[in-house]
């Protein structure tokens, strides 16, 4: 399940989505919106993000097939939100079950590094004051 979405995620449809019998271990990470970034006291109200949405899923489901490849077989979701992101929800999830956890922490892993690395989604930082600034992907 690879996807762009307005509304909120919902990390145990997700999980759901990509857990059968034969996985031992799910990992799930979200990415929530948090008061303040790195090297900006100013408080952070919500975020807003918009995406190139043909180009964003493309690279998404080859993050995936890139994961399943160097990482085995895996049930893999990656959603990431559009739209305005409230403080405290989640603006991304990425969420991979295998058969051992070892596979499952080091797939996720890189499926994040990869999706924040590579994926057409910008970020707008929103602040109480009002003010709003373009924020770049930074690495993990």
């Amino acid at each position: 399940m690879i996807g762009l979405s307005a509304n909120a995620i919902d990390a145990d449809a997700l999980v759901a989505a990509v857990k059968t019998k034969a996985h031992g271990a799910v990992v799930t990470f979200l990415g929530t919106t948090r008061e303040t970034s790195p090297g900006d006291p100013r408080p952070v109200a919500a975020l807003e993000y918009e995406a190139y949405e043909a180009m964003a899923l493309a690279e998404m489901e080859a993050i995936a097939r890139e994961a399943e490849a160097h990482f085995g077989p895996l049930g893999i979701a990656m959603v990431h939100r559009t739209g305005r992101v409230a403080l405290g929800e989640p603006s991304v999830a990425v969420v991979v079950a295998a058969p051992h956890r070892g596979k499952a922490f080091d797939a996720c892993r890189y499926a994040i590094d990869a999706l924040k690395a590579r994926v057409a989604v910008w970020k707008r930082e929103i602040y109480r004051d009002g003010d709003a600034a373009w924020i770049a992907n930074t690495a993990s």
